[in-house]
């Protein structure tokens, strides 16, 4: 395993040659988006420099923030506002307030999940345990819901005409959006399904590594992977179910073709 040796317990060593390596793929990933005419080229730099800056701070803070469950708190709800805004903005961009209606998708997926865990003592109510796990399911939420977004949008777009016949042969018009999208936003599952189909096959997964590298058995580590999957397909499942309702009833709506989303 890379980095492991010499019982390091680390994944990869933290040295200067991580952070050289690490802006030579940042800046080949630029190259690669500029090259290929992706139009993610600048996002991608964004994207890459942004993360340094946050990595960076969360360092800083992480460690008081996990001792104090009111700070934690807060510090979840900071994760939460932050992914229903970039959420919102993906799956309804430009002017206007569209996308606060991301706050649905991704609370009535998250939240009951963390009630269950608290309520039934598997989480304990302390910083170390509750600001991973919900990051890790608020982060499934956020995907599931600009996927399957964008998709149920564009989707309308681009078959407005069927949405109209189905008007015409007299469907009401929830019914005539959801006929039209719901295939389309539920691809946005299969990047789910397929880590979990594939999980230990294919990858082994950060939540399995990790606790095996902090001494973990493998059947522990195999126990919490396998919450974390499942948990994942649930949150992001009714992620998915809400925004397709959101859609539906027009309360999300498609933006200008083209709209930016960098």
């Amino acid at each position: 395993m890379l980095g492991a040796a010499g019982g390091s317990g680390q994944l990869l060593p933290v040295t200067p040659g991580l952070g050289a390596v690490t802006a030579v793929l940042l800046l080949a990933a630029v190259a690669v988006a500029g090259w290929g005419r992706l139009g993610h080229g600048r996002a991608v730099l964004r994207a890459g420099l942004r993360a340094v800056a946050q990595l960076a701070a969360v360092a800083l803070v992480i460690t008081w923030v996990v001792g104090s469950p009111w700070w934690s708190a807060l510090f979840v709800l900071l994760m939460f506002t932050v992914a229903v805004r970039t959420a919102g903005r993906r799956m309804a961009p430009g002017p206007g307030r569209a996308w606060a209606w991301a706050v649905a998708p991704i609370g009535a997926g998250v939240l009951p999940v963390l009630v269950l865990l608290l309520g039934s003592g598997l989480l304990p109510l302390q910083g170390l345990s509750v600001i991973p796990v919900a990051g890790i399911l608020i982060g499934g939420a956020l995907t599931a819901t600009s996927l399957s977004g964008r998709r149920a949008l564009d989707e309308l777009r681009q078959r407005h005409g069927e949405v109209e016949a189905a008007l015409a042969l007299g469907f009401e018009d929830r019914d005539a959006r959801l006929e039209i999208c719901r295939t389309a936003a539920a691809t946005s599952l299969v990047p789910a399904l397929d880590q979990t189909r594939t999980v230990g096959l294919v990858t082994l997964p950060g939540a399995f590594v990790g606790m095996l590298l902090g001494g973990a058995s493998p059947l522990q580590a195999g126990a919490v992977q396998l919450f974390v999957l499942v948990g994942l397909l649930a949150v992001e499942s009714v992620a998915v179910v809400v925004v397709l309702e959101l859609v539906a009833r027009g309360l999300v709506r498609a933006g200008r073709p083209g709209e930016a989303i960098g």
